[in-house]
């Protein structure tokens, strides 16, 4: 039997420990929290283009990060980096293996985080699948677009020079072959009826390096995004021949016609989303979500959209999610057609 010192000691050694295990509960569920709530933003965020200066991505991530500091929406520094290469594939293969859960970084894109996936040559084996989609922001066009002093003055100019001879002209934009500029550049020819894969295109890392190869007299044609060529346009540089929209656009593009308007159909709408890493935290990723959110709706977004000559077209993460999986099944369709998928 015990003596009653015996059992007293036990009692309060039971004690000591459920008063320690209390304790290191407590610290634990302290711990728990603290990492689960750490104040995100805490560091500078970058917003990578994934391409040269003047694109379309470069353009919306710079407007991205002016409203979101001009607002205060986000108290942290944000810069802007360019990281230019196949057409995005450069930069996509080193987010998705090195940055997958650096929350301070961000990326913008369009179809051709798709189309880089899905085509058959020089493809990325990454895609949005590797990214945790935060936010469709704005909608574009492509533009079909000469020199001014060019002799081309409208589309069906152009498709027949190139039915009569596809090498003969030479076409650019600013993104690897299969990819968006070059849907863009050939989806015309090709619904003229002509073969797609003998037309001579050139590719540029970027859409403003593939402006200067026209400027200068290196590219006879080049397929962009309708809002990279509105300055040169307004300057008098180039001549737009036709548009990728299903109706034609107001403003500076009031003038311009639409592919279809000229017979050909052929449309391509040129959708922009912002981009986290694929193992983004629950923490950062509700953080970027409300605050996009909160930028949409500012009068200072919707001003900037317009300067730009955008459409505004805005979807959550959720709904661009499924945006991206719709619009996943409607690139492998053009590419199959086109004899460029996988």
């Amino acid at each position: 039997m015990f003596s009653m010192k015996r059992i007293s000691a036990v009692m309060c050694a039971g004690a000591l420990a459920l008063s320690l295990g209390a304790c290191s509960s407590k610290e634990t569920a302290s711990s728990g929290k603290k990492e689960a709530g750490t104040g995100y933003p805490t560091k500078a965020i970058s917003v990578v283009a994934p391409s040269g200066a003047g694109g379309g991505w470069d353009l919306t991530a710079r407007s991205f990060t002016k409203v979101l500091s001009e607002t205060k929406l986000v108290k942290q520094p944000l810069t802007v980096e360019n990281k230019p290469g196949g057409g995005g594939a450069v930069f996509m293969a080193e987010y998705a293996t090195q940055q997958a859960e650096n929350n301070d970084m961000l990326f913008v894109n369009s179809p051709p985080i798709i189309i880089n996936n899905l085509k058959k040559e020089g493809n990325s084996p990454y895609g949005y699948i590797n990214t945790t989609p935060l936010a469709q922001l704005t909608k574009d066009y492509g533009a079909i677009v000469v020199k001014t002093d060019s002799k081309f003055k409208d589309l069906k100019s152009v498709l027949e020079e190139v039915k009569k001879d596809p090498a003969k002209l030479t076409f650019a934009g600013g993104s690897a072959p299969g990819s968006m500029d070059h849907l863009v550049s050939i989806l015309p020819a090709y619904k003229y009826g002509v073969d797609p894969t003998k037309i001579k295109y050139v590719s540029y890392d970027g859409g403003g390096e593939a402006i200067t190869a026209l400027l200068g007299g290196n590219a006879d044609v080049i397929g962009t995004d309708a809002s990279s060529v509105k300055e040169f346009l307004k300057a008098g540089k180039v001549r737009v021949l036709a548009i990728t929209s299903s109706e034609r656009l107001a403003g500076d593009f009031k003038d311009v016609p639409t592919a279809k308007e000229q017979g050909v159909d052929a449309e391509f709408t040129i959708w922009r989303g912002v981009f986290g890493p694929e193992k983004m935290s629950a923490e950062a990723k509700s953080y970027w979500e409300k605050t996009i959110d909160k930028l949409v709706q500012s009068p200072e977004w919707k001003k900037e959209v317009e300067t730009q000559g955008w459409e505004l077209e805005y979807k959550n993460g959720a709904d661009f999610k499924k945006f991206l999986e719709d619009q996943e099944t409607q690139v492998q369709q053009l590419l199959e057609a086109l004899g460029m998928q996988k």
